[in-house]
């Protein structure tokens, strides 16, 4: 029998916390959890866990300073961040520090049960990749340790963003749907009907590490109603 995946709920509103840990334990899984940033960063640090569900407002430590010292000790940790706050500049924050994804309250308990679920899969498919990739004519990237050069730049990518540019050079004839970035990179299922701005901010990030200038890019481009695509030039 398979153990039950494990799951860090870090949450300090005691309702919110109760009805998550209730919820997880009902559909199957181990769950922890930790009312405050500095427990959660120490919970989390364990390397115990399968998925860390991590809010953003905490006492003691928010969710972007943990998130940011769980990806330098462990690039992997799926982590979906919980935020009451829904600016760009703050999902941005998140997803560059390294989340998987993010969800704004209040949510859907069932949407986020799917979304857990999904980021579980995508974590655990262990899909074999080529280690090294070319972006353009200029840019390598080490797909296995997340960081590439263009000439005398070093660049670092988080986990998702490769996953992204993987995807996108192998489909690189073609123009790519966000919805389709959503079902094979994050895993969504397409009957989800996810609402989320995820995909968008992973392009915008990706484009500022391997575009000359970001706003007007060259090689990871927008078709106009059809979606992204990268230029293999």
């Amino acid at each position: 029998m398979d153990r039950k995946l494990k799951i860090l709920v870090v949450e300090d509103e005691v309702a919110i916390r109760t009805g998550l840990v209730d919820v997880f334990v009902f559909h199957g899984y181990q769950v922890d959890y930790a009312d405050n940033g500095p427990d959660g960063l120490s919970k989390a640090l364990s390397g115990q866990f399968d998925l860390i569900l991590l809010d953003v407002m905490l006492p003691g430590m928010d969710g972007f300073e943990i998130c940011r010292r769980i990806r330098d000790e462990d690039k992997d940790q799926p982590i979906i961040m919980l935020t009451a706050k829904t600016s760009d500049e703050e999902i941005i924050q998140g997803l560059s520090l390294g989340a998987d994804d993010y969800v704004a309250k209040p949510f859907s308990v069932g949407q986020l049960v799917l979304r857990v679920q999904a980021v579980l899969r995508r974590s655990r498919a262990g899909e074999a990749q080529n280690r090294e990739m070319q972006i353009g004519h200029d840019i390598q990237i080490d797909t296995l340790n997340l960081t590439g050069q263009w000439g005398e730049t070093e660049l670092v990518f988080t986990r998702r963003e490769i996953e992204v540019l993987q995807y996108l050079k192998l489909h690189n004839t073609r123009p790519v749907p966000r919805e389709e970035l959503l079902n094979k990179v994050w895993g969504y299922d397409k009957k989800m009907d996810i609402e989320t701005r995820t995909v968008d901010i992973h392009i915008a990030k990706l484009r500022r590490k391997i575009e000359v200038n970001a706003k007007e890019p060259t090689l990871l481009i927008t078709v106009r109603g059809e979606g992204y695509r990268l230029l293999d030039c």
